[in-house]
């Protein structure tokens, strides 16, 4: 059945890739007293010995030694999309649960791949992003699933930035497969394009060094949902700025402005029919205070042969939406996505306690 997921109360967690975002993560590890960092590992040996450095007990190892290691639980797979799903396949074949940043992996193909090989060893998988399991988010589900804008019958999605590479130092994988706006920050056809064939670094020691374009950079696309609701989406790395929300839900009683699903928190506002103006709506649902890697916290406390909040088959789900979404461009022609992922159970409201942990050690709905 492959490793324990909690040893002494706490999952032993091991981080493989230690580039920009492991640092959101890191920063949540210190609050969340069911996780338990015991060694990183990096290609460049020199940044895991940087982040062992700053924590008591943790080990900077290869990332060979690092998956035999029998202390690690749980391998926090911080790689690039292109090397998602060998990393998670050989921390499987040791026998480790794998949370992984997403997307799962850079298709379908491989991802079931995983999903396969997790439950033939018995073990878990979770998948980025758990910022739905913040209150935001949660607040807003919550508002939907009370009635508050009656049965839904649209949403809109838009996310429009000119490209990470003006923050990021290293910014050549969401340019390349299993990268784009769409794999990195969305999750059903109209059109795909890229604009430019090659983007310049704007930061960090590489500022200046150009970066090739393999990827379609805008995308929009029409889903229609099970529950035939339709949602409009837009995913560009193109254009430079929108006033429209990341986030709308429209139903037959009100709509809902949905915060930035990026974030964790944000404010949720509704518009009824007859109202005068949005209201704000109080925080319902949802983590307090929480961060990246909540959501292993969340897998820690989900109990064993229970599909995990962010897990692994809604994260297969999201994937295959998204790459049914490519292809319905490429082709021109609509794609019947024919994966399904169960709902996951709603985040109840935990309070953050007096160090800015959740408090009752995240229970389960």
């Amino acid at each position: 059945m492959g490793q324990p997921l909690i040893t002494d109360t706490a999952i032993t967690v091991g981080i493989i890739g230690c580039g920009a975002i492991s640092a959101q993560y890191l920063a949540s590890f210190r609050r969340l007293p069911n996780i338990r960092l015991t060694a990183v590992a990096d290609l460049d040996l020199s940044r895991a010995e940087a982040v062992a450095d700053s924590w008591d007990g943790v080990r900077a190892l290869t990332v060979d030694d690092l998956l035999a290691d029998p202390a690690v639980g749980l391998v926090l797979n911080l790689t690039i999309p292109a090397a998602h799903a060998d990393i998670a396949l050989q921390a499987i074949a040791a026998g480790k649960a794998v949370y992984g940043e997403k997307p799962l992996a850079a298709s379908t193909k491989e991802a079931r791949e995983v999903l396969d090989a997790a439950k033939a060893a018995g073990v878990a998988v979770g998948c980025a992003p758990d910022t739905v399991l913040g209150t935001g988010i949660q607040t807003a589900r919550k508002a939907i699933d009370d009635g508050l804008i009656g049965t839904p019958i649209a949403a809109t999605a838009v996310m429009a930035t000119p490209g990470h590479e003006r923050w990021h130092p290293n910014p050549d994988f969401y340019y390349q497969p299993g990268g784009g706006p769409l794999l990195d920050m969305g999750p059903y056809y109209v059109t795909a394009s890229h604009t430019r064939d090659q983007r310049s670094i704007g930061s960090g020691p590489r500022a200046g060094e150009t970066v090739p374009v393999h990827v379609d950079s805008h995308v929009t696309g029409t889903l229609t949902h099970a529950g035939g609701a339709i949602s409009t989406l837009v995913m560009s790395f193109d254009a430079v700025r929108t006033k429209s929300p990341n986030l709308e839900v429209h139903g037959e009683r009100g709509s809902l402005v949905v915060p930035d699903p990026n974030r964790f928190d944000g404010d949720v506002e509704l518009f009824t029919l007859g109202a005068a103006d949005w209201e704000v709506l109080p925080v319902m649902a949802g983590y307090e205070g929480a961060g990246r890697g909540f959501g292993i916290a969340d897998l820690a406390a989900t109990p064993p042969g229970t599909e995990p909040r962010a897990g692994g088959e809604l994260a297969f789900h999201v994937l295959d939406v998204m790459e049914s979404l490519l292809e319905a461009a490429r082709t021109g022609t609509a794609m019947e996505v024919r994966s399904t992922a169960a709902r996951p159970a709603p985040v109840p409201l935990t309070p953050a306690g007096p160090e800015g942990v959740p408090d009752n050690s995240l229970p389960r709905a």
